[in-house]
């Protein structure tokens, strides 16, 4: 089965261009609001991942498995119920709340998406404690402050992996001129296994980026994995883990990485957020011929 964009979009099943202000179009052709955010428990920790924003993008294989032919990403796209000419991006912070402290994890495109959905969880930029980045993409950087420079975040403190502000900081790249040079001084670094605070480790997932982090959570007796941008799309990345995405930086490393926390979280049953998986950006992982499954959340962690 092969669905046109056409298709898809006069089904309903796809999301339209939405950043910093999520929508869908309803039936009636008019835009309706996203929830903005989901909470969830894990032991004493309250998880909540935010909508930041949306996007759809054209030609997909553009970025997801381009290192195989057209027929086979299409008939891949088409068991899985989705279009082969159209994906739809999710942009999606998450903030642990520890009960002495509130983390948030990246910090979206901008301050507005970001800021939006912290309001409606409950929240302010003011009470959050900790800014942990798991990576310098523009994506997860760019709420840090606005184009002119204001700190979104006045009261936290700044983490993130050596190796990765270490690559950055010698890149002049303009994001991160903007947005984290800026805070250099206010920034402490993690190796892996380091703690952001008991029950928040940090893991080395490198390949995406050349420092990407992801974060095992622990609380209670229960795991929960901040997977980051490990995989960016639940079925041209989870379920075929060494197909090649555009934006990782070395694909070989970037693979492995898929493979070996996919595994882990398949062989140990532990839920992972993923920050481009559809919202709210949780779900499971099983085995499946070569690669993996996601089993999207439910209910479980309510």
């Amino acid at each position: 089965m092969k669905l046109t964009r056409r298709q898809t979009l006069l089904s309903g099943a796809a999301l339209p261009l939405a950043v910093g202000a999520p929508g869908i179009v309803n039936a009636g052709g008019h835009a309706a609001a996203l929830p903005t955010h989901r909470d969830f428990t894990l032991g004493d920790f309250k998880v909540t991942t935010l909508l930041a924003g949306s996007r759809s993008v054209d030609e997909p294989q553009s970025i997801f498995g381009m290192n195989v032919d057209a027929q086979t990403f299409s008939d891949v796209s088409g068991a899985n119920f989705i279009p082969d000419d159209m994906a739809q991006f999710f942009f999606t912070p998450t903030v642990v709340n520890t009960g002495s402290e509130v983390i948030l994890f990246d910090t979206g495109l901008n301050p507005d998406g970001t800021g939006a959905a912290l309001n409606a969880a409950g929240y302010t930029p003011a009470d959050i404690t900790h800014v942990v980045i798991t990576h310098m993409h523009g994506d997860h950087i760019g709420g840090l402050a606005d184009d002119g420079g204001t700190e979104t975040f006045t009261n936290a403190a700044y983490l993130t992996g050596q190796v990765e502000f270490d690559h950055w900081a010698g890149a002049e790249n303009d994001n991160f001129e903007a947005k984290v040079r800026p805070l250099a001084e206010k920034f402490s670094f993690l190796g892996d296994g380091d703690a952001v605070r008991s029950g928040v480790t940090a893991m080395a997932t490198f390949g995406h980026t050349p420092g990407h982090m992801g974060y095992m959570l622990e609380s209670g007796g229960k795991q929960l994995f901040l997977m980051a941008d490990i995989a960016n799309h639940y079925v041209w990345s989870v379920g075929y883990p060494d197909w090649e995405v555009r934006f990782d930086m070395d694909k070989a490393a970037a693979a492995a990485t898929r493979r070996r926390v996919m595994d882990m979280a398949a062989t140990d049953r532990i839920p992972l957020i993923g920050y481009h998986m559809p919202f709210p950006g949780m779900g499971y992982i099983e085995t499946r011929d070569d690669g993996f499954r996601y089993i999207p959340h439910s209910y479980q962690l309510l």
